[in-house]
């Protein structure tokens, strides 16, 4: 942290009593963005805090922190579980707000509990983000889109999965034209459900944290408009988790009753969309973590790109849906033929390889995480 944020940060603690002697910093891992975070500890015996620090550096990040202000200012007034923002600079881009602590639903999985207790409570949560969050919600406080729509689908999710895991991680082409029909197929029929939710986007098990028998969900910043079923997906196919098929069909079956108990529509729209919106949110997974790992070096996030495509594999196989059989081969081929996917041709993304001369693929030895 440099000086002189940390001069502001005690200039704000001394205003709520605390003295900077009494205070101390510990660093919290970033995960997936180039956020910042700190836990002050308070020694006067106060709840600790979070900061986190985001500098404004271009337009995009000024429009994210504001988003990030104004949606969590409004999903908290909706008495949703959010941390409340005590303080915050949107000139030099930083967040003073209530630490909902450092555990989170990845953490309660991979403790070998039966997890489907805490999910059937963060699933009454998601119901009420979505229902309530949606109530007085204003789409010109998106950073990114108003909505999720179509050029979502397809500029952030099925072509991020061609250019950033086939291209540039696989070493792949980058054209794959046969793929169009089966993209366009596929937002088509992603698109015809009920579209007038809260959605977070991010809804995974990295970002709903426990504490003290309580569920808060963070990094809200990516909120639009949306349907019930992208969430709901996030949540369930997440490879951080790898919740078995039959958990997610117990939670699927759960949410929807919770669902239909609203509106019987809205369940026959979440059973009409959500396979299509699995499988966007599915390819969205592959395309992050591939470039998390290529571009901005974080390769932990590497080992979860083999649950993610057997996640990916096992959606599209389900599926008897003809103009989604070119994708459903691909993915079967690199799935089934060649087991684990390999980095090394990664390192050669300006390489175009021909399926029927070479090996695409390296078979590498990696447990599953």
């Amino acid at each position: 942290m440099d000086a002189r944020l940390k001069k502001a940060l005690w200039t704000v603690m001394e205003k709520r009593g605390h003295r900077e002697n009494r205070v101390t910093l510990e660093p919290i891992p970033a995960d997936g963005s180039t956020r910042m975070f700190w836990r002050m500890h308070l020694w006067e015996g106060d709840p600790s805090v979070v900061v986190m620090v985001n500098p404004p550096r271009d337009a995009a990040v000024l429009r994210e922190n504001e988003a990030y202000l104004k949606i969590g200012i409004h999903l908290k007034e909706k008495g949703l579980p959010v941390p409340e923002i005590y303080e915050f600079d949107l000139a030099e881009g930083w967040f003073m707000m209530e630490d909902l602590g450092n555990r989170n639903l990845q953490d309660v999985v991979n403790g070998g509990a039966d997890p489907l207790g805490v999910y059937e409570a963060v699933l009454d949560d998601l119901v009420r983000l979505q229902t309530r969050g949606a109530e007085g919600f204003d789409p010109a406080w998106c950073c990114q889109t108003r909505q999720y729509d179509h050029t979502v689908m397809r500029r952030y999710e099925s072509d991020y999965f061609r250019e950033a895991f086939l291209h540039h991680y696989l070493g792949l082409s980058p054209r794959w034209l046969e793929l169009e029909g089966a993209f366009e197929h596929l937002a088509h029929r992603a698109s015809q459900g009920e579209a007038r939710f809260f959605l977070h986007r991010d809804f995974q098990s990295r970002n709903i944290l426990l504490c003290r028998g309580k569920i808060g969900i963070v990094d809200w910043q990516g909120g639009r408009v949306g349907p019930l079923g992208y969430d709901l997906a996030s949540l369930l196919i997440d490879p951080y988790t790898g919740l078995t098929p039959e958990q997610q069909h117990t939670l699927y079956r759960s949410y929807r009753r919770r669902i239909a108990a609203i509106n019987g529509a809205w369940a026959e729209s979440l059973d009409a969309a959500y396979p299509y919106l699995a499988i966007q949110r599915n390819l969205q997974i592959l395309g992050a973590f591939s470039h998390l790992t290529k571009v901005m070096h974080k390769t932990h996030f590497e080992a979860h790109i083999p649950r993610a495509l057997r996640g990916l594999h096992r959606l599209l196989d389900r599926m008897d849906d003809g103009p989604l059989i070119p994708l459903k081969d691909l993915v079967s081929h690199v799935r089934d033929a060649h087991g684990q996917v390999s980095s090394q041709v990664a390192d050669r993304p300006d390489k175009i390889h021909n399926p029927e001369q070479e090996p695409l693929f390296r078979t590498i030895e990696r447990s599953d995480p």
